[in-house]
């Protein structure tokens, strides 16, 4: 099978069309262990849409999820609001891509969310600054951190919280993600502007589109702790020793996950693929969903010292409630990860009564926090550009003996890294190497 080939399998079978039964052709080794053509190890985005692939090309396959759930960072919470809310992965970031384009096709409800940035600047809420601190874009940056170029171009401190919240937006604290490499790998994207939120939840349309064609191929409570490609077929054991055997084996889970080496591998990874994983960084993340009263607050505030960045989580949805998130990262999630959801919500409520004369608390019906640090088959938020990562991706993303695959947003090279439709572009090229 070519390349044209392959897409054009791809193209038949596109998002919307009806999803026909293929024959699971397993087959026994000498031992009696089940042996498919293609392990996947994880049920995130990229896993789902490798197995989804995968069925369409009628090749067999099985994943492996290490939770009672499929989606990774991708998932919902019903009943906490009058509509379903996105715990994790919530914005679509451009139309261009695999799942703007499923979107159109089906024409399911989004929303533009255009809606303007508050700071919370100097002891104020201010709709402008007296600079812009959105200074991370353009040609020519050098390869500081968004905190050391801030200093350079003179910025002062109270700006700091500021930057905590652009640096955010990108999975990073200040101190820690790279100017340069930031700039000059989201350059690469060609997905499109605009972020658009689902009247639903994203979840819904993996769900629909990606997981429920292919359930019965999914094996939960599965977590992966050994991988051994040293001979012609592969070997996968579960933490319960269950063993599996493959041809080819997909690793779709979360670079954190690879970077603390829970899962070994035999023979061990080469010591550049290694050194290329510690390269992508990927630190904590919270997201704290808190439903008042009334909305006494601007669709998005900057600038929180516990929390640097607020947004309106029923911008775009169909609601009466009114829920606002704190969405925490860089050394601001590093303090809270470490704390119980109560200490999380008290520390909240003050910064949040800080900015608005004690209103939060007056307003405060409940929240929900969701801890990614603290999941242990994620270990944090998303991936981001650390000073000298230079093709640590391109490395990170490279098959080995044409057996072990890799996957995910951490691994996708077009710029699209951080992003649910970058996760699955990465599997629909590992999925074409796989098979051309």
């Amino acid at each position: 099978m070519n390349r044209n080939d392959f897409n054009r399998s791809v193209i038949l079978y596109t998002l919307g069309l009806t999803l026909t039964s293929s024959l699971i052709r397993c087959s026994l080794n000498s031992k009696g262990v089940k042996k498919n053509s293609v392990l996947i190890i994880g049920a995130g985005a990229a896993g789902l849409y490798a197995g989804y692939l995968l069925k369409k090309l009628k090749i067999d396959f099985k994943i492996l999820e290490a939770s009672s759930n499929h989606g990774g960072r991708v998932g919902k919470i019903v009943g906490f609001a009058d509509y379903d809310i996105d715990i994790g992965a919530q914005w679509l970031h451009g139309k261009q891509n695999i799942v703007g384009d499923y979107v159109q096709q089906h024409n399911i409800p989004i929303t533009l969310d255009d809606t303007p940035y508050s700071y919370y600047f100097k002891n104020k809420i201010v709709n402008n600054l007296p600079r812009d601190p959105f200074i991370f874009e353009g040609k020519g940056l050098p390869d500081l951190t968004f905190k050391e170029l801030a200093a350079q171009k003179g910025f002062n401190q109270s700006y700091d919280r500021i930057f905590d919240a652009v640096a955010g937006i990108n999975g990073a604290d200040k101190e820690e993600i790279s100017a340069f490499w930031n700039y000059f790998e989201s350059s690469k994207s060609t997905s499109g502007e605009g972020d658009y939120k689902f009247e639903n939840t994203y979840f819904d349309v993996l769900d629909l589109f990606l997981a429920r064609p292919i359930s019965n191929e999914i094996i939960y409570n599965s977590e992966v702790k050994l991988i051994d490609y040293s001979k012609d077929e592969v070997l996968v054991k579960t933490k319960d020793d269950t063993e599996f055997i493959a041809d080819k084996i997909l690793v779709t889970v979360p670079i954190s996950i690879l970077k603390a080496k829970t899962i070994h591998f035999i023979p061990d990874l080469p010591e550049e693929k290694t050194v290329a994983f510690s390269k992508i960084g990927m630190g904590p993340g919270l997201k704290v969903f808190i439903k008042f009263k009334e909305q006494f607050y601007p669709d998005n505030i900057y600038g929180g010292d516990i929390c640097a960045a607020f947004y309106n989580d029923s911008t775009g949805k169909k609601t009466k409630d009114h829920i606002l998130i704190a969405f925490v990262m860089g050394n601001q999630a590093k303090t809270l990860c470490e704390l119980n959801d109560d200490e999380i919500i008290v520390l909240l409520l003050a910064d949040l009564d800080n900015m608005f004369s004690g209103l939060a608390s007056v307003n405060y019906l409940n929240h929900v926090v969701i801890n990614f640090k603290k999941n242990p088959f994620i270990r944090g938020a998303y991936s981001f550009s650390t000073q000298g990562i230079g093709n640590a991706r391109e490395i990170a993303a490279e098959s080995i003996s044409k057996k072990l695959f890799f996957a995910g947003e951490a691994m996708n090279l077009n710029g699209n890294h951080q992003t649910v439709h970058g996760a699955l572009e990465s599997s629909k090229i590992a999925i074409e190497e796989m098979f051309l």
